[in-house]
């Protein structure tokens, strides 16, 4: 195998040399038997393979046979012409084809040139053409279809880039068959000439050297000819046989053999009709009888003996799965599978199934689709896979959400009825069915299709079911997107910022921070519900204060001064904003109950001081939602995160800032203060 490398380039010279340089009859026969043996090698290959790539060397292949074959052809010419002589192998053809009868011999001759010319050459060359301008036209889907199986998670960046290489393979491969099975037609078109060459010069040139008579220079020749062109044309044959199988090769996990007896003996039924047709023509007058009859009962055995098979395969199929099923049964790792829980789940009773359903017009699956896509825009995190399923067990239009296979959430519909909900701006009531909002809890009202348009002209807040269950879902996963940010989303929105900002990540994880602490931060901040959109400041803001603090709480304090412009913007807004601040008496009362322990610091406030804190908060909030507006907290940054743990049991939903947290620009004016 060392001068495998070299042995191509010698083969190639050594049949350009035969061109040029005689050579003697016996290695003209010894190249001809080659010649033969190697156009059967080449065409059991293409039989067995299972695709085309398997044998992608055929295009470069089919050029060197087809020069060697015009090589030797060039050989036998000259020994034809020079000395009436080329060989054996010549002579024993020639002699076995025509057997004494020259016009019988060269129309068997003709013929096999002209099947190959017109029906085996101009087919594959056919085929080749169209297969590459298909192969090229779909690289775009294949690519695409390899990316969208790479972001899915189904195959890694190895396997997506020997799908790809593959795919580049066969396009090379069949846009150079498109080529090369031109030398096939060029080489049949040259054995024509050639032969035709050999027997008005061969006749010439025996006369001239007065051989004989004429009869016997032309048996002479022509029989010469008709063996030299049978030696050439026998393996352009299979080489072109061999050419059309390639091309005509899908790809498959078995070998041709095997695809054609499985595919043709796949059915009993064409079997006993097949038969029934011989059958008929058996005794049709004038028709040879034994034949059809043998063959009619041939196919007809074939037929029972395929469907009796096919018969043992389904028991065996049947017994096979019965068996995996009661295996699958008995292991005791198939209990792992009853294990997994979905992060989000929406169950629906049938009512609500045409919703979801798309055959029916439902375009829920779509919200769900447009919800991942805002919750990722507005807090930047990648919300997991939402599941649907239906429950016969709930009310036909009852619905619920679970979170980590827990209820948190339940709604129920009116069918062909809308929402209706008074922003505070209505002053006529309409009529209908008085519910609640079961988003953020707000008196509404079911009102038909009829009452929509006066309903909106009234300035009611209209929304059909699909909205309803939308904007519930959606308020559910703000409500809970901190316990829905697991390590490894983490990890991956870790990954993608890695990707343009390394030297952060390198120098901050896991050197000075692990995930799991990244991820409290994170989940720290979703809670209150801030983005994490703007994870590069976020990480930044890390790596400057984890040397002051391992504390999570207090990195994540550190963090929402960082990005404060982006808290003031989403709380406040550039507008003038009425806020209730805290006393600088109650600020300090609290902080020094502030006990630190080596597990993080907590408020050790007295039960009755907690509660008469809780008071003078509600009637402040009172107070500022009489005036219309959203109550926000402000307090100094030491003391932001202890009061908003002190009231975040009794009012989870209190925006609590700290005054670093305020973008300059923003002006702000205390309408209460929370004294006790």
């Amino acid at each position: 195998m060392k001068f495998a490398d070299i042995s191509v380039a010698v083969i190639i010279i050594a049949i350009v040399i035969i061109i040029i340089i005689p050579v003697s009859p016996l290695l003209l026969d010894i190249l001809l038997a080659i010649n033969i043996s190697l156009a059967v090698v080449i065409l059991l290959n293409t039989v067995y393979a299972k695709d085309a790539l398997q044998f992608s060397i055929f295009p470069s292949l089919l050029l060197i046979t087809t020069l060697f074959r015009l090589a030797l052809n060039i050989s036998s010419t000259r020994l034809i012409l020079a000395k009436g002589d080329p060989g054996s192998v010549v002579r024993a053809f020639g002699e076995f084809v025509i057997q004494g009868n020259v016009v019988v011999g060269l129309i068997v001759f003709f013929i096999i040139t002209i099947v190959q010319f017109l029906v085996i050459t101009k087919g594959s060359e056919r085929v080749s053409e169209v297969a590459a301008r298909f192969t090229l036209d779909a690289m775009p889907g294949k690519q695409m279809a390899i990316d969208a199986d790479l972001n899915s998670g189904l195959i890694n960046e190895a396997e997506a880039k020997e799908r790809r290489k593959n795919i580049q393979r066969e396009a090379d491969f069949y846009g150079a068959m498109d080529g090369a099975s031109k030398f096939v037609k060029g080489d049949a078109i040259a054995g024509i000439i050639i032969t035709v060459i050999n027997i008005i010069g061969g006749f010439i040139l025996g006369a001239m050297r007065q051989e004989g008579t004429l009869q016997d220079v032309l048996n002479k020749y022509t029989n010469l000819t008709v063996g030299d062109g049978l030696v050439s044309q026998i393996p352009a044959l299979l080489i072109s046989t061999a050419t059309g199988i390639i091309v005509t090769r899908a790809a498959s996990d078995s070998n041709l053999s095997t695809d054609l007896l499985k595919q043709i003996f796949q059915n009993p039924r064409v079997m006993f009709l097949a038969s029934g047709v011989s059958g008929m023509l058996a005794i049709v007058p004038g028709l040879p009888f034994w034949p059809f009859a043998v063959l009619s009962v041939t196919l007809a055995i074939s037929g029972y003996n395929i469907r009796k098979i096919l018969q043992q395969n389904e028991i065996q199929e049947e017994i096979q799965v019965e068996e995996s099923e009661v295996e699958e049964i008995r292991k005791p790792e198939n209990v792992v599978s009853l294990l997994q829980v979905d992060p989000i789940e929406l169950e629906f009773g049938y009512g609500i199934i045409p919703l979801a359903d798309v055959n029916q017009g439902g375009d829920l699956l779509d919200r769900v689709v447009m919800i991942r896509r805002q919750l990722a825009l507005e807090l930047g995190i990648v919300v997991p896979i939402i599941r649907l399923r239906d429950n016969i067990q709930l009310s036909p239009n009852e619905y619920i959400i679970k979170i980590k296979g827990v209820e948190v959430a339940q709604g129920e519909l009116m069918f062909d009825h809308y929402l209706a909900m008074n922003p505070g701006t209505v002053e006529e009531e309409i009529d209908g069915i008085k519910t609640v909002e079961p988003a953020f809890g707000l008196p509404a009202i079911w009102i038909n299709e009829s009452q929509r348009e006066r309903a909106e002209i009234l300035g009611y807040t209209v929304v059909d079911p699909p909205s309803i269950i939308a904007t519930h879902l959606t308020e559910i996963i703000k409500k809970f997107a901190h316990e829905l940010l697991s390590r490894q989303d983490v990890q991956t929105l870790i990954d993608h910022i890695k990707q343009n900002h390394p030297a952060l990540v390198e120098e901050l994880i896991p050197k000075q921070i692990s995930i799991g602490e990244v991820q409290k931060v994170l989940a720290n901040l979703l809670r209150e519900g801030v983005s994490i959109r703007d994870l590069v400041s976020i990480l930044e803001t890390l790596a400057d204060y984890i040397a002051v603090t391992r504390d999570t709480d207090m990195l994540t304090e550190y963090v929402r001064q960082s990005i404060g412009r982006a808290i003031s913007n989403k709380f406040i807004g550039k507008s003038k904003a009425n806020v209730i601040t805290l006393d600088p008496k109650l600020e300090q009362k609290i902080m020094d109950s502030v006990q630190n322990t080596e597990h993080g610091s907590y408020l050790g406030l007295d039960p009755v001081v907690t509660q008469e804190i809780i008071s003078a908060v509600y009637k402040q909030i009172q107070k500022v939602l009489s005036m219309g507006q959203q109550p926000i907290i402000l307090t100094s940054p030491i003391v932001r995160l202890y009061f908003k743990r002190l009231t975040e049991q009794s009012i989870p939903g209190l925006i609590v800032l700290s005054y670093n947290e305020l973008d300059s620009s923003v002006e702000v004016q205390s309408v209460g203060m929370v004294s006790v």
